[in-house]
């Protein structure tokens, strides 16, 4: 059996040992904190806002409902959970604490402070019990985490019997030449705009890499499937740019 610390993994196109990814990751997002929002208007054009918008009209929050927001950031899912559901409560947990931070700070301008809670944690060990949440939500944060099988088990762990488990993530063009014209978008414009932004070209460096390592629709499908979930299905965003993965525990 090999030792975990033997093990290796991908930070961007570069292969770490395991143990060294999640610092690496915390680094990137402690980096960009401050101007990760306004980064995700430019760079999308302001499109991820409506891939939010068809992952809560795919969702359909609920009244009173409790949601888990994994590597949750700055709360932007979270605050649109809860103004759809009208009342319920949301807990936002990341590894980054500065990213939480800002979220929190966001929370208090709006006067939502008393429905979120902020937790610094790994998505990988979640330090909730069995069966308590209602709702597991994960947007553009899957593809950092070191093993994403294993968040996915967490996710099935903590969720309630009924609940629902979503997944927001860059993905695959099902054509080459949009995948091509894509990709020349991605990393030649992408890291430029974080560098004049962020004033951190290395960061968006790596999210550009990250995506291009991140499984494609149908085996994205099979790990939630693995990880127990049941009625899984995929809806692609934008032709495929980002797609939301649903699945339920039944």
């Amino acid at each position: 059996m090999t030792d975990t610390k033997d093990k290796t993994t991908h930070f961007g196109f570069e292969t770490v040992p395991e143990g060294e990814k999640a610092g690496r990751v915390q680094g990137v997002f402690s980096s960009v904190a401050s101007k990760y929002d306004i980064m995700n208007d430019v760079m999308s054009g302001g499109i991820h806002r409506l891939w939010k918008d068809a992952m809560m009209d795919w969702l359909a929050p609920r009244p009173g409902q409790k949601l888990l927001d994994v590597a949750g950031g700055t709360g932007d899912i979270s605050f649109r959970f809860l103004k759809r559901a009208g009342s319920g409560h949301a807990t936002v947990l990341d590894l980054t604490e500065p990213m939480l931070v800002e979220g929190r700070q966001r929370a208090e301008a709006a006067q939502m402070q008393d429905s979120l809670d902020w937790v610094v944690g790994d998505a990988m060990a979640l330090p909730f019990e069995d069966n308590s949440f209602d709702v597991y939500t994960i947007s553009f944060g899957i593809r950092n985490v070191t093993r994403p099988q294993d968040a996915l088990h967490e996710a099935y762990r903590v969720l309630k019997p009924g609940g629902r488990l979503m997944v927001l993530e860059f993905s695959q063009l099902p054509n080459p030449a949009m995948q091509k014209a894509y990709d020349l978008y991605s990393f030649n414009v992408i890291p430029r705009m974080g560098q004049i932004i962020a004033n951190d070209r290395d960061s968006y460096q790596y999210l550009v890499e990250s995506i291009r390592n991140f499984p494609d629709q149908e085996s994205f499908l099979a790990m939630i499937r693995d990880a127990g979930f049941e009625n899984a299905k995929y809806r692609n965003l934008t032709m495929g740019v980002a797609c939301l993965h649903s699945g339920w525990k039944l």
